[in-house]
């Protein structure tokens, strides 16, 4: 029996019979990779608290996915003009959905702010703007999304690097902010070469969980099979648990 795969949305307007309209929407290029690793996928739009592991009931594995910045009171930031997209009710939906992946220890695909949210979920901060505090750029557009230009070293033998068979990999880079300091409970197991934190996991081996700063979801689109093999590490981990 395939896994259903949640794959957590992004508000945006958009133009509608109505006009503009608010929607809860998805990057074609998540479901793709998760049909493509044999799952069957399922939007999660932001539900009151309360509902959460009534969600989690229903699918077997999830992805929280990037796009839009983390609002900065939750990790004590400072606001700037180079915010963007932020919305409280996907922030208090993904905050509350961490805290239960973790404690269930379900099958998990952090991508992007996926990791960053997941940063602050459990105490950590985030630096707000990458080129203003670092000077570097890390927000690549157009068809270099779909391009591994940027190089990240991996720790030999964490999570990712075991999944995806290598501690050297190019990657693409589409983000503005990153992890500062890291929350209690996790450990940076992958970087660039500026010392962006790129991949972090969680100190719970039981957990399979793995957290990425780049977009594994526009490589997989290239067959890149680092990509390819994340999404099905986390495809295979639904399925086990679906059977048990």
């Amino acid at each position: 029996m395939q896994p259903v795969i949640g794959i957590t949305t992004r508000p945006r307007a958009i133009t509608s019979a109505a006009g503009d309209s608010h929607a809860h929407t998805l990057e074609r290029t998540y479901f793709d990779a998760v049909v493509r690793a044999g799952g069957i996928p399922m939007l999660l739009g932001p539900v009151p608290q309360q509902a959460v592991a009534t969600v989690l009931d229903r699918v077997d594995g999830l992805v929280i996915t990037g796009g839009g910045d983390i609002e900065p009171h939750r990790y004590g930031g400072v606001a700037n003009d180079e915010l963007y997209d932020m919305s409280g009710a996907r922030d208090e939906f993904e905050i509350e959905i961490a805290h239960e992946v973790a404690g269930l220890r379900f099958p998990t695909l952090a991508v992007c702010r996926g990791l960053q949210l997941l940063n602050v979920a459990f105490g950590g901060t985030l630096i707000e703007d990458i080129p203003t505090e670092v000077g570097t750029a890390h927000r690549a557009t157009g068809p270099r999304v779909y391009d591994g230009h940027q190089h990240v070293r991996l720790t030999p033998g964490c999570r990712v690097a075991e999944v995806v068979g290598s501690d050297d990999l190019m990657v693409n880079t589409i983000h503005h902010q990153s992890v500062r300091d890291l929350a209690p409970g996790f450990t940076a197991v992958g970087w660039a070469d500026d010392g962006i934190i790129e991949a972090i996991q969680h100190d719970d081996p039981e957990w399979p969980l793995l957290a990425v700063q780049w977009h594994p979801e526009y490589l997989s689109d290239v067959e890149d099979a680092a990509s390819w093999a994340l999404f099905d590490a986390l495809v295979a981990a639904a399925a086990s648990r679906s059977l048990v």
